[in-house]
Order: C-alpha cells, then sequence, then structure tokens
C-alpha cells in the first residue's frame, strides 16, 4: 500500500528516485500512465495487471468508456528501477504533468502519484477546506 508524501527531484535525465517506503511495492517493476488532475499515476506491474483485468470488462459499446480507455492505455508505460532506484519518467508524462524540476510524490493506496510540486501544492490547499468540511458520506462505509 502506497502512503505518505515525499518531495523528490526530477533529474536532468528525467529520472526521480524512488521513495524508500515504495521500493519493496515496485522493484519488479512499475506502470506510469496518465492520472486525473494532470498527475502521473504509478503503478506496480502486479497492481496494472489486475487493473488490466477490470478494463478489459468495460463494454466496447460505451463510448465514454472507450475514450476513457484510450487516453489512459494510450499514455502508459511500463519502466523497471535501476539499481539506484531510479525511474525514468516518460518524455510524454512529463509534458502531460507539467513536471519540473521539485516535484511531490504521495501515496494514493493502490497507487502513487506523482505531482510538480507547485501544482499539488496549489491542489492541497484547494481541497483542505472541503476535506475538512465534509459532512456526508463520500466513500461508502468508510465514516
Amino acid at each position: 500500500m502506497f502512503l505518505g508524501t515525499y518531495a523528490p527531484k526530477l533529474d536532468e535525465k528525467g529520472r526521480i528516485i524512488l521513495p524508500a517506503k515504495f521500493r519493496d511495492e515496485l522493484a519488479g517493476g512499475v506502470v506510469m500512465t496518465r492520472g486525473q488532475e494532470n498527475c502521473i499515476y504509478v503503478f506496480s506491474t502486479r497492481e496494472f495487471e489486475e487493473l488490466h483485468e477490470k478494463i478489459r470488462q468495460a463494454p466496447v459499446t460505451s463510448k465514454q468508456a472507450r475514450d476513457y480507455l484510450r487516453v489512459f492505455l494510450s499514455g502508459a508505460s511500463a519502466e523497471t528501477p535501476d539499481k539506484q532506484h531510479r525511474v525514468t519518467v516518460p518524455a510524454a508524462l512529463r509534458s502531460y504533468a507539467k513536471l519540473d524540476r521539485d516535484l511531490v510524490v504521495i501515496g494514493a493506496g493502490s497507487r502513487a502519484e506523482i505531482w510538480d510540486a507547485e501544482a499539488w501544492n496549489n491542489y492541497l490547499a484547494a481541497q483542505e477546506a472541503a476535506f475538512s468540511e465534509t459532512d456526508e458520506e463520500v466513500i461508502p462505509g468508510l465514516f
């Protein structure tokens, strides 16, 4: 499970050092793809394979499902961490997420997310008030 917030740097070759707490889960490989709010989703290979099985069940007749899957899967890239626990973020994904040198990597349960630091700080500031004021059930059965 991916938890926490980390602030790695993007190097000149477009690589990121994976947070130490994520390394065991990601040692077998990662799949990165476009995420919502212009971040990058990072899945372990195993988790992505499980997600892909669910994706395969989407109805081909649904235009919304086709559109979502095209964007989601066309941006996907399988990467393998090197011996220094670095992984290359593909140029197309760096451009999509508008990544600069300063990054934020967050744990989001079954995946990690890579954000441009400024974009993450703006997103978090905008969401914290709504999070604190939530007075109805957002996730069924959670609270």
